[in-house]
């Protein structure tokens, strides 16, 4: 594994060219997290697939300023990636919730699943489903079907873009899986990069229009363990401490990032368009990393400076 350090000032390890689920990572040497290695002292937990159709940006003033002036996103750091995050949230839970119960229990009966109580929410407690930003207080939020669009029509000549298996990071609690998104045109520059194909074991896909994310680790702080019933047909979560565990929290959580090859341009958007996906979000504060957000009353102020004819900028 490799070295880096992020814009967080984050140290991680990272894999090219290959998507490593926790097993794999633990194999890896040099990884340099203890973390992995508590799996067998949390208690069972579900494995969802999570259908997602929306991607977010999100940016510190800085990084809204140069997109408010260029009318468009682009990488000031000179490596020619755009980086987007997905967005799950209360929709996405309930549907990945009911998929699984689907898949498990495919026979169950009217009353089984009237019976059957929420869940999922309780293990969606990672940064991954929460509304807050590590990176900035101002997320830019596109359809995803509309990005690829504008990605399409702009970088790739009408053709469809090509998706393949970027990296793997690895944080002290944090595994990050990248997808590329590029051009045909540059299909020999990243051609060491696999494929990003239709693979039911894969953590991250991309199937009609949306990216499927099958989370090897979703709780922030496992607090709740998963219980299955095959007699009644069901699942619950049931707090640990009603299962005669100690409250657990240091083990990772995983989430996808969607990287958009842009090279030394930018992707361009019409100034109404930006503003209106524009909303503010509250900021996640990391040890050690550089203090990006602003509070509500002062990204408004900042947004009604750079859109004086737009409405007050709302929460996400």
């Amino acid at each position: 594994m490799e070295g880096g350090r992020n814009r967080r000032r984050s140290n991680y390890h990272f894999v090219q060219k290959e998507h490593l689920k926790l097993d794999d990572l633990r194999k890896r040497k040099r990884s340099g997290n203890k973390n992995l290695f508590n799996n067998g002292e949390i208690p069972k937990y579900p494995r969802p697939e999570i259908h997602v159709s929306r991607l977010k940006h999100d940016t510190d003033i800085q990084g809204l300023k140069g997109i408010k002036k260029s009318g468009g996103f682009r990488n000031p750091f000179g490596t020619g990636l755009v980086w987007w995050g997905l967005v799950v949230g209360g929709e996405e839970v309930r549907s990945a919730e009911q998929r699984l119960l689907q898949e498990t229990y495919p026979d169950r009966t009217k009353q089984q699943v009237q019976d059957q109580k929420k869940f999922l929410r309780k293990f969606a407690s990672s940064l991954a489903f929460k509304k807050s930003s590590l990176f900035g207080s101002y997320r830019f939020t596109f359809l995803l079907k509309d990005l690829l669009k504008a990605y399409t029509l702009q970088f790739c000549g009408g053709e469809q873009p090509v998706m393949r298996v970027y990296q793997t990071h690895l944080y002290p609690q944090e595994v990050m899986y990248a997808v590329l998104v590029h051009s045909p045109a540059n299909q020999e520059q990243f051609s060491e990069h696999p494929l990003l194909t239709d693979d039911p074991n894969a953590v991250c896909c991309y199937r009609d229009g949306r990216f499927i994310w099958r989370p090897e680790a979703m709780c922030g702080t496992h607090r709740y363990e998963l219980l299955q019933n095959d007699k009644f047909r069901k699942m619950e979560a049931v707090k640990m401490k009603d299962c005669g565990y100690r409250r657990f929290e240091n083990y990772v959580w995983d989430n996808v990032g969607i990287v958009l090859h842009v090279e030394n341009k930018q992707l361009e958007f019409d100034p109404a368009l930006l503003r209106n996906k524009l909303k503010f979000c509250k900021g996640e504060k990391l040890p050690q990393a550089p203090d990006n957000f602003d509070d509500f009353e002062t990204a408004g102020e900042n947004v009604r400076r750079l859109w004086p004819e737009d409405p007050p900028l709302k929460k996400v």
